[in-house]
This record gives structure tokens, C-alpha cells and sequence, in this order.
């Protein structure tokens, strides 16, 4: 059976390309209706999406003919998922509001079906605290939201607010009909047992206190410049709103990421890898840690009180390096070390190799490694490998969710074993 997906298009520059999505969904043979919001209609017409859709498109909410022969209710619920590209900051706000005051978003509160949502606005706007504030709010109504991409805006800024290109937000598309039609797969298969998606609501990790780091640490040069990663944050943060889910005291120790604090969780914010490690410490004891946080390596050894000059002799910077403290290392040898140590191992070749000799070299009880020498970093999709004392656990690719709820779900299993 043809699989159906209404594509709501609210206004933006970023309209143009939900004209290439279609083109994409057609040939993958899913159809598409498609509806247009006022401000979308300054960028694109209905006739150009009518042609590629091969159907009437939808706007006017008091249309007498269209609530006659289709209507919103009937717009809400034939298809079988409903996409938002883009979704503007307005039209975020709006669905995180409930508000119904035109068709497209009369549509998204009357349906019942699931919504993919792929935002696009400017730099600030998706930074501000509004913006974010509505997020985590959609997050928790089970909207599905897809990262916006980091580059150029039309306004001239550069920052993270783009469009995701119409390709990915086809493939998540795809993902998501999958997973709608197609019966739940296990989330974790060995060699010795096949386990079902978790059921976090059952709390069972109340009375614990679960101790996260997450996102990378900024080490300054000077008051301009730093040393840092790619880590987003995602995974460390999707692991204490699972924590949180199961019922666990959560802090959560974050670095410089533009993140909204999970529900239910103590979030303290830092930004150098020392500033961490004193933050970690005062939050213990703890019954579980799970340090996710890609900590740099090196910070700069004297940090510059002005900014650093080039002086066009094109002779490297005169920059020495120290090591920064290791915290996994420190909390696995120290007199108050969580009776359930965990920590994450971020490699580019012989993945579970290093993982196995960082469990040791370390004193942690667990190491979940993933390769991250791809887009695993800023992206919203993992593949890990958790190592623990009873062998190697690979899993499969799955959601950052996803693997945040597996990794709790076996913390809770193996704290009730003790």
C-alpha cells in the first residue's frame, strides 16, 4: 500500500527546498499532499508544489470547497505521518503552544498521527531561550525533531539554524514510515539473549543518584580563541533525560552545548576540563556515573591574557601544551568511586580494542566505545559497543534515544543484581 505523508511548508527562505523534498518522496514512492502556510506562499506557490504532488494543495482554512470536500480533520488523519519543513521558529512556537489560528496548525493540533518537524530560521533565533524553551516541549509531546544543519544563513550570519538538505530529511522520513509499518525490532542482540525496547516508566532506578557528563570541554589560548571537539552533547543528555525517566536523582555536568535541560534533571554547566573534574567531584558520592563527555585532551599550558598576533614570520604558534586531569581515570581510583563506573570511548580505528584497554588502564566497570570517525559527532544516530569484566555487547545502529534508554535499562538490571 502507497505510504502518505502531508507536508506542511511554513514561511522561510528554506521553503524553496521543500520543492526538491517532494521530488525526492515521488520517487521513492511515497506521495505527498502538501499544505501552505500565508508567509510559505511568499516563497513558493501552490502551483509549482501542485504539480510536483500531483494534487491540490491546501492553505485556506475558511475555503468553504476544501472543508467540504476534504477538511482539516480528515487533512489530520489520512496520512500516515505528517512533516513540518521547515518549521520556522513562529510555527514552533505555535505547536508548542496548542494554538490553532490557521490550517496548518489546526491540522498538527487535531491529529493523532506522528509529526517529523525540520526547523530552519536564523542563528539567534534557534539559540534563543523561547526557541529552546519550545523544543524541549515538543521533545516531551513526542514530536520528532530533526537538527538543524550548521552553516551560512541568508541573512549573512553563519551558525547552526539551516535547513537540514532535503535528502536527510527524505531518509528520516523513510526511518520513520519504517518503523510505523514494520514490527519493532530488538534493540540489542548477543550471542546469549535478545532484549525488547525498554519500559523506563516502570522508575526503576528511584532512590538512585545518577552522576552524567556531556558535550566537550572549551580550553582557552587566549580570550578569543580555544581548544575543543565536535561533541554535541546529544548522547550525554539523552542519557540523563533516560535516567530521569527511570526515576534517578539526576546531575547532569555540561559543557559549552546549546542543550535544553531534561526534565526532572540538576543541570550544572562548566566549560574547561578542570572546571568539570571539581564539578563532578562535588556532586558525589554517587550510585552511578556515566561519564559521556569529550573532554579535551590538552589545554593550553599558559593561557594568553591578550590575544595572540601573527607576526608574518609564518613560524608556528609558540603554544605549549599540558595535560588536562582525566576524570574517568581520577573517579575510578578515588575513595568515592560510584559503585557503577561507565565510561565513553570516542575512537577512529580498532574501536573495541581501546575501549578494552581503557576499561582497565582506567578502573571503570564499563566502556561503551562508538567509532565517531564519521558524522556520530553532531548527528543523531549511534552505533556503540559496550564493554564490560563479561565480554563485548555490539549493538546496532540506533537513535541516540534509543541507545540511551538500552544503556539505562541494562544499568537498572545490573544495580538489581546486586
Amino acid at each position: 500500500m502507497t505510504q502518505r505523508i502531508l507536508l506542511i511548508v511554513s514561511g522561510g527562505i528554506a521553503a524553496y527546498k521543500a520543492l526538491e523534498l517532494v521530488r525526492l518522496l515521488k520517487r521513492k514512492g511515497i506521495a505527498v499532499r502538501a499544505v501552505l502556510t500565508e508567509s510559505a506562499k511568499q516563497f513558493v506557490t501552490p502551483l509549482s508544489l501542485g504539480v510536483l504532488t500531483e494534487d491540490h494543495v491546501y492553505g485556506d482554512m475558511f475555503d468553504l470547497k476544501e472543508e467540504r470536500e476534504i477538511g482539516h480533520i480528515q487533512l489530520s488523519r489520512e496520512a500516515d505521518l505528517i512533516v513540518v519543513a521547515p518549521a520556522t521558529a513562529n510555527i514552533l512556537a505555535k505547536m508548542a503552544g496548542g494554538i490553532a489560528d490557521d490550517l496548518a496548525t489546526t491540522i498538527l493540533l487535531a491529529t493523532d498521527k506522528p509529526v517529523l518537524v525540520a526547523p530552519a530560521m536564523n542563528v539567534r533565533m534557534w539559540h534563543h531561550k523561547a526557541t529552546q524553551r519550545n523544543l524541549a516541549q515538543l521533545r516531551e509531546d513526542g514530536i520528532h525533531l530533526m537538527e538543524p544543519a550548521v552553516g551560512a544563513m541568508a541573512c549573512n550570519e553563519w551558525g547552526k539554524g539551516r535547513l537540514p538538505e532535503p535528502a536527510e530529511i527524505a531518509a528520516e522520513i523513510e526511518r520513520l514510515l519504517a518503523d510505523a509499518t514494520v514490527a519493532p525490532q530488538p534493540l540489542l542482540t548477543d550471542t546469549t539473549r535478545t532484549i525488547n525496547a525498554p519500559d523506563l516508566s516502570q522508575r526503576n532506578l528511584l532512590g538512585r543518584h545518577v552522576l552524567v557528563t556531556a558535550g566537550p570541554t572549551h580550553e582557552p589560548i587566549d580570550p578569543v580563541r580555544y581548544i575543543a571537539n565536535r561533541s554535541s552533547g546529544q548522547q550525554g543528555f539523552a542519557i540523563a533525560a533516560a535516567a530521569a525517566q527511570a526515576g534517578a536523582r539526576v546531575t547532569l555536568v555540561a559543557g559549552p552545548v546549546a542543550l535544553p535541560t531534561p526534565p526532572g534533571v540538576t543541570r550544572i554547566d562548566v566549560e574547561t576540563a578542570r572546571e568539570m573534574l571539581a564539578a563532578v567531584e562535588s556532586a558525589l558520592p554517587a550510585d552511578v556515573a556515566i561519564m559521556v563527555a569529550a573532554v579535551a585532551d590538552w589545554r593550553v599550558a599558559d593561557e594568553a591574557e591578550q590575544k595572540i598576533k601573527k607576526d608574518g614570520s609564518g613560524q608556528p604558534a609558540p603554544l605549549a601544551l599540558a595535560e588536562n586531569p582525566d576524570i574517568l581515570a581520577t573517579l575510578g581510583h578515588s575513595a568515592q568511586r560510584p559503585g557503577l563506573l561507565i565510561g565513553f570511548a570516542a575512537e577512529t580505528e580498532t574501536v573495541v580494542d581501546h575501549a578494552i584497554a581503557k576499561r582497565s588502564r582506567k578502573g571503570a566497570d564499563w566502556i561503551v566505545a562508538n567509532d565517531v570517525s564519521g558524522d556520530v559527532m553532531g548527528g543523531a544516530r549511534n552505533t556503540v559497543h559496550l564493554v564490560t569484566a563479561a565480554g563485548v555487547e555490539d549493538w546496532p545502529e540506533m537513535p541516540k534515544q534509543a541507545v540511551a534508554a538500552r544503556l539505562i535499562e541494562r544499568i537498572a538490571d545490573e544495580l538489581a543484581g546486586r
